[in-house]
């Protein structure tokens, strides 16, 4: 018997959103022992399985008491794209019938996930497809679980490295997504390793702070994308609010905080806008000292798009100068691009072949 409940009428609160210290109070108040929550955990993070009656050894009171106070839900996959590089892109639909995407990036001895955080997205980065659908709503710690909880499923293997950087900006549902962090991190949770979940944002400098007052316990990347707040305006409205510098200071300030911490700079090349050598001679002077590694990213070109991609000339150029100035840089490969799985091209709406498939391991 399959046991799958969505979002009731009764808004009851989902168990994959609780972090263990709430699963122990759970069992106190049905009056079962604190035990029975690790049993609920291995089920649910351990073996994916959202099947509560086909976990062993819970007392009756328990079960009878999940039934009435609490539930469970796995979103519906409603398509599931492979491309050429093994990147895979699921779409999955949650109990409101609103869809996200998360995408699979298979790697050597490893299985990152890259995970979304609203439906949609209110930045409006102009080089970013997600942008064009706009925001309708934020993910809940659940439903962000849940992605995991789908990619492990039909991934067929452990999902390995977290990375919060599918739709959405996290630092505008940030009480949601620190909650996810917290429940992926825990060793009693989902037992990630902090160092293998990366937090991105556009550059939202209040959230970097809280970052540092909560401790929250996750690698934070950044998206610069320019070197001039001329062009960072263009391309980054926010950045309009939070200027180069401040963001700078920001970053600055959560490494010492985070004891020399290593902070990811993420930098899309976009050809003739901010991939010049000046640009890349600047990008060493706003970065030095900060002891970061710069990912750069040559921009994944979309139908509409005012952009284009850099030439690979650009680019290697672009990346010996930060290395001739002891920056760490890399130039990442974009994985999935031809299923629109890459860094900034997440869109629903995008997806219009539906291809259904069996999710059951």
């Amino acid at each position: 018997m399959r046991f799958f409940i969505a979002m009731t009428e009764k808004n009851l609160p989902p168990l994959i959103g609780m972090s263990h210290e709430q699963l122990v109070q759970l069992c106190h108040d049905a009056g079962a022992k604190p035990v029975h929550a690790e049993r609920i955990i291995a089920s649910l993070f351990r073996h994916y399985n959202s099947d509560i009656t086909a976990i062993p050894e819970l007392p009756t009171v328990l079960r009878n008491y999940l039934a009435e106070h609490a539930t469970t839900f796995e979103p519906e996959c409603t398509a599931l794209q492979q491309a050429e590089d093994g990147t895979r892109k699921l779409l999955l639909k949650m109990a409101d019938g609103k869809e996200v995407e998360t995408v699979l990036i298979q790697g050597p001895g490893r299985l990152t996930q890259c995970i979304s955080t609203q439906v949609g997205c209110a930045v409006g980065c102009t080089f970013c497809l997600t942008a064009t659908a706009g925001l309708t709503r934020n993910l809940s710690t659940a439903e962000m679980v849940a992605q995991v909880m789908m990619g492990q499923k039909i991934g067929n293997r452990q999902v390995r490295n977290l990375v919060l950087m599918g739709m959405g900006e996290p630092f505008h549902n940030y009480d949601e997504v620190a909650k996810f962090v917290r429940i992926a991190s825990d060793p009693k949770g989902m037992a990630f390793s902090p160092n293998r979940i990366t937090l991105s944002t556009s550059g939202l400098v209040p959230g970097i702070y809280k970052m540092i007052e909560d401790k929250l316990p996750c690698n934070l990347a950044v998206s610069l994308n320019a070197t001039t707040d001329e062009v960072r305006d263009r391309v980054i409205p926010i950045n309009r609010k939070y200027p180069i510098l401040e963001l700078l200071h920001a970053i600055r300030d959560y490494i010492k905080a985070r004891g020399n911490k290593r902070v990811l700079i993420e930098y899309v090349l976009l050809a003739g806008v901010n991939d010049s050598i000046e640009d890349a001679k600047r990008l060493c002077q706003l970065v030095d000292g900060m002891g970061c590694t710069v990912n750069l990213l040559p921009f994944n070109a979309f139908p509409g798009s005012a952009f284009k991609s850099p030439s690979d000339t650009a680019v290697s150029t672009f990346r010996d100068i930060l290395v001739e100035a002891n920056i760490i840089a890399v130039v990442r490969s974009s994985r999935g691009r031809d299923i629109s799985a890459a860094c900034g091209q997440l869109k629903t709406e995008v997806l219009k072949k539906r291809l259904r498939t069996p999710h059951s391991r």
